[in-house]
């Protein structure tokens, strides 16, 4: 059995190196046939390569003789063109030479003629010097000779001539204005009258009243006894308390609270009117209600200018200024209270500040705080105008504001349209009919003064103040004015009017120039 199974390794062993050995030789011909194939195909790309060598070499020859053959037509193109802007040149070159020669001539023929002319100027220079004086000397025999005949010196003649020119350049001018003056009213007329109507129309605020006294009712005049107190004592320690005068007359079921000041007053009457519900009228608790009721009013003063504020909408204020308008409720001028006022001046200088461009919140609130100086007068020494300016300077309020307060009495120039509005609004709603109250004397005072003034003018015959003071009718000579000097009269009276006379509003000065003849059939 083993050796069976040598027999069949060794014929196994025996067999696989036979196959070797004729797979190998197998290998070794195919290697030589590629062998073969490779270089049959190398030659043949060896030929092919050589070809298109060849076919290469050819080529470049012939670019390159077209090469040569296009520099060649390019060189003798370019000597052409080179010849052709020589020849150029050379023309140019001689015309310029030509056209220079021309103008030397020309420059040296207008020397040469200039150099006459001057010649012929200092030839004439000459002459008119002579002339000149002998001009004078005529001038001067003339003059001589018309003093002889006129009896008057030079400088006589020269003072009246000097007098008429003046006369008629006045007519001129006055005649100019005029028409200046009637083409800015007629340009003017009309968008100012829509702007002063939608303000008005839009706001139309109460008439406004302030008197210097409070009525308190009384239940009955057993009342007044009480009031008075034993010795007067209860009386005298109201008068003294509240700073007020108390009136007790014999006016049934009612007292009198008398005093200037609007804030005193009004605290006054509350406190009167509390003590007489209350029944205890003695000067312990007429202290005690005064104190409550003082402290209500601040209370109630800063409650109300915040709400006037939130109402016209015109962003933060500093809090004692919003003190301040709220007391401005207890102020008035001339019998009108002073936030009525001012709010009424506020909401009109918003609608015509909008009206015109402006900012109207801005407008609004410097007519809010034009006046508000006037809450402190009672305290302070100096006028509304100063202690406003001052006190909204220390609070930094725009600079519109200030000039609003300064500009509506007339101590600045108006720079803004909001300015404009404000002075335009304090004017009407100081101006109008009922809204304010004076004095009798100061009154008659100042009519008086207007009428004055309009009579000492040349040319006036008459003059008499209507309407209250606000418009003052000048009657002239009609052979003295012209109509175009009327118009100049009207406005020297109004100017002096201006410097002289304090007056609420405006006053309108009108110029009547009236001229008659009369004849009488026979």
């Amino acid at each position: 059995m083993f050796n069976e199974i040598l027999v069949g390794g060794g014929i196994a062993t025996v067999s696989g190196v036979v196959g070797f050995f004729i797979s190998k030789k197998l290998i070794s011909a195919s290697f030589d046939i590629y062998t073969d194939q490779a270089k049959a195909k190398a030659s043949v790309i060896e030929n092919e390569a050589h070809i298109l060598l060849e076919k290469a070499h050819f080529k470049s020859k012939e670019l390159k003789l077209e090469a040569t053959k296009s520099f060649q037509s390019a060189k003798d193109r370019a000597k052409v063109d080179l010849s052709q802007r020589e020849n150029d040149v050379k023309r140019k070159e001689n015309s310029f030479n030509k056209y220079k020669r021309n103008e030397e001539n020309k420059i040296h023929q207008n020397h040469t003629i200039i150099k006459a002319k001057l010649i012929d100027i200092q030839r004439n220079e000459k002459s008119l010097e002579s002339l000149k004086e002998k001009y004078e000397e005529k001038i001067d025999e003339a003059l001589h000779n018309i003093e002889n005949c006129s009896g008057m010196t030079k400088e006589e003649a020269s003072v009246i001539l000097l007098e008429k020119v003046e006369e008629r350049s006045r007519i001129e001018i006055s005649h100019i204005v005029r028409k200046c003056e009637e083409e800015a009213k007629k340009e003017a007329k009309e968008k100012a009258n829509y702007i002063l109507a939608q303000a008005t129309s839009r706001f139309a605020g109460e008439f406004a009243q302030e008197r210097l006294s409070n009525l308190v009712h009384l239940d009955n005049d057993e009342l007044k006894g009480r009031i008075i107190g034993k010795e007067g004592r209860n009386i005298k320690a109201l008068e003294t308390i509240l700073g007020v005068d108390i009136v007790i007359d014999d006016t049934p079921n009612a007292i009198l609270v008398s005093s200037f000041n609007l804030y005193r007053r009004a605290i006054a009457t509350k406190t009167l009117k509390l003590l007489i519900q209350d029944g205890r009228i003695q000067p312990a608790k007429i202290e005690e209600i005064f104190a409550k009721v003082s402290d209500e009013f601040e209370a109630g003063i800063l409650a109300e200018g915040e709400e006037i504020i939130s109402d016209l909408n015109i962003g933060v204020m500093h809090p004692e200024l919003v003190r301040l308008i709220g007391r401005l409720r207890y102020r008035a001028s001339y019998g009108q209270n002073a936030l009525a006022h001012t709010l009424e001046v506020a909401h009109l200088a918003g609608l015509m500040a909008s009206e015109m461009g402006g900012d109207s919140i801005l407008a609004k609130r410097a007519g809010l705080l034009h006046d508000i100086g006037k809450a402190l007068t009672h305290d302070y020494d100096g006028s509304h105008v100063d202690l406003g300016a001052d006190i909204c300077n220390r609070y930094n309020e725009n600079s519109v504001v200030i000039n609003a307060i300064y500009a509506h009495h007339g101590h600045q120039e108006i720079e803004t349209i909001e300015c404009g509005a404000v002075c335009a609004a304090d004017a009407l709603s100081a101006a109008r009919p009922g809204a304010r109250r004076e004095v009798l004397e100061s009154f008659l005072k100042r009519v008086t003064e207007i009428e004055e003034i309009a009579s000492s003018h040349h040319g006036v015959k008459q003059a008499y103040a209507i309407n209250a003071g606000r418009e003052v009718r000048v009657l002239v000579n009609a052979t003295l004015i012209t109509d175009d000097e009327s118009i100049l009269l009207a406005k020297e009276i109004a100017k002096e009017i201006e410097q002289r006379v304090q007056y609420p509003g405006d006053v309108r000065v009108n110029v009547i120039r009236e001229s008659r003849a009369v004849e009488y059939a026979k």
